[in-house]
């Protein structure tokens, strides 16, 4: 089953500016002989709301928008007194994608009015005056070419465009559609990298804003479109809580530069350097298993108010796999107010812990005054709060665990033998597949044998292996880390067993 797990995770128009709960880390960049490290990691934000977009201004000075009172401004952060300053405080309006001009001391900044108009801004630094660059083009992202040009991702006929303009001439030249929003000048050379997306597999791309010559990069890591330049031209790409790296000049294609293990940082959505390469800019959700741990420590608490608060207001929480037991935090309140008060010994200690993306699954053992009970939770974590729970809770067995666990086991040799019988032979003949929670995939013998046969063949290196597992009863999550043909993937199973056969698989992605 872990082929199929791999194709899921790798297989309208969106607005420009979405408000999420982000916050924005700065990093010195350390280089010692071959290696990299960063080091003096600091929440150079530090707010609720949304906090995102960061460019560095110059070695000690990091633009970015941050919102206060209710709209976002430009706020600029001084690495040598670590305090924030603020260049707009606009009126009727927010500000975004801050980026200084070349040669000046001013910014250019695309402006939301509340009004619904978006244009592109220059605003002096130091008294906050503004005056429109581009008149009549909606700009989501751009970048500075040189002190008169810029090349910007446009919204044009609900797409966005790869956009040239001279503010000099007063031109404007539309030269690909469908690109993403990350554009950046290369380091030693008169070329703009940017994001296409006219493929099924986004590209990044090289564009010479005069000739309008543009060549292929290298695909972006899937799915990810944030990314900077070393000053040496390595590309750094943010995806997950890991950075990975690609010199063009000396790799053949994508390394990790730098995996997060700080549980601050969890999803990284934007990233950025400076022109020295002395400084890394990260914006990042806070991790799903920062919040999650919240919510745990406030149980043990027994603080109802905290314990709510790491909730989404319509948070929904479930029976494995599909019965609604509560639809809002405030339904759960009666509930958990109450065991917080009648039980004094009240304890829940997690014995196993698996996190992949925004989920986290936690195998629990919860003391009551008169008896332990073992349940496990998926968390499903969405800017910033919880906004789902399933909890699964067949009854714990020794005999059935070590029986069921037995039965995966065969089944994880067969899948690393490539003995396509013996992996079938591990399944029932009706078994049905679905995508977590109970989207069904498909069920029997023939669609293994049709999905797998082939693959065994032609993948000498598959190899899976148990990062963590959970037992109770008759249920067997595993998280498995994946080699196949010199890629590695992650990815988490459930598995249902009866009567010695695998009846059931949920894939969690």
């Amino acid at each position: 089953m872990k082929h199929t797990i791999v194709l899921l995770v790798i297989l309208t128009t969106i607005p420009a500016f979405s408000q999420t709960d982000t916050e924005v880390y700065l990093f010195d960049i350390i280089k010692k002989e071959k290696t990299i490290i960063l080091n003096n990691q600091r929440n150079i934000s530090n707010n609720k709301g949304y906090d995102n977009q960061p460019s560095i201004f110059n070695d000690t000075m990091v633009l970015f928008s941050s919102t206060r009172n209710k709209q976002t401004d430009i706020a600029v952060y001084n690495s040598k007194n670590a305090k924030i300053d603020w260049v707009t405080e606009t009126k009727n309006g927010s500000e975004y994608s801050p980026t200084k001009i070349p040669s000046k001391n001013q910014v250019s900044s695309i402006r939301l009015d509340q009004d619904g108009k978006q244009l592109l801004y220059r605003y002096d630094y130091k008294t906050g005056e503004s005056k429109v660059l581009l008149e009549g083009l909606k700009v989501g992202y751009h970048t500075w070419f040189n002190n008169d040009m810029l090349v910007s991702s446009v919204l044009e006929d609900n797409a966005l465009s790869l956009v040239v303009s001279n503010i000099k001439k007063g031109t404007n030249h539309t030269l690909q559609k469908k690109v993403g929003r990350s554009l950046h000048k290369i380091p030693n050379s008169n070329l703009i990298s940017y994001i296409s997306k006219e493929n099924k597999d986004w590209e990044i791309k090289s564009i010479d804003p005069i000739t309008g010559i543009t060549e292929k990069i290298i695909n972006t890591v899937p799915k990810s479109e944030d990314m900077c330049w070393l000053p040496d031209g390595t590309i750094l790409m943010g995806k997950g809580n890991t950075v990975f790296k690609f010199n063009p000049k000396t790799d053949s294609g994508w390394n990790t530069f730098y995996t997060f293990m700080d549980k601050e940082i969890g999803h990284i959505s934007r990233i950025a350097t400076n022109t020295s390469g002395s400084m890394l800019a990260v914006v990042s959700d806070i991790s799903p298993e920062h919040i999650v741990q919240k919510q745990l420590d406030a149980y043990n608490a027994k603080d109802i108010d905290a314990f709510l608060a790491t909730y989404n207001d319509d948070v929904l929480i479930y029976d494995y796999p599909d019965t609604v037991r509560y639809k809002g935090k405030e339904a759960m309140r009666p509930y958990y107010d109450k065991k917080f008060k009648t039980e004094p010994n009240l304890f829940c200690e997690i014995k196993h812990r698996i996190v992949l993306g925004n989920k986290v699954i936690d195998e629990e053992y919860v003391t009551y005054s008169d008896r332990i009970v073992k349940v496990i939770s998926i968390y499903e974590v969405k800017n910033g709060k919880i906004a789902k729970v399933t909890f699964i809770r067949p009854q714990p067995d020794n005999d059935i665990e070590k029986n069921s666990e037995n039965i995966i086991n065969k089944q994880l040799d067969a899948y690393n033998g490539r003995d396509i019988d013996a992996f079938v032979a591990t399944y029932s003949k009706d078994i049905k597949v679905y995508n977590f929670p109970y989207k069904f995939l498909y069920e029997g013998h023939e669609k293994i044998k049709e999905g797998y046969t082939n693959f065994f063949k032609t993948t000498p290196d598959l190899n899976c292996k148990i990062k963590n597992r959970i037992l109770m009863g008759n249920v067997v999550i595993d998280e498995e880390f994946l080699t196949i043909n010199k890629q590695y993937y992650s990815a988490v199973a459930i598995y249902e067993v009866n009567n010695e056969k695998i009846t059931k698989v949920v894939f969690i992605q």
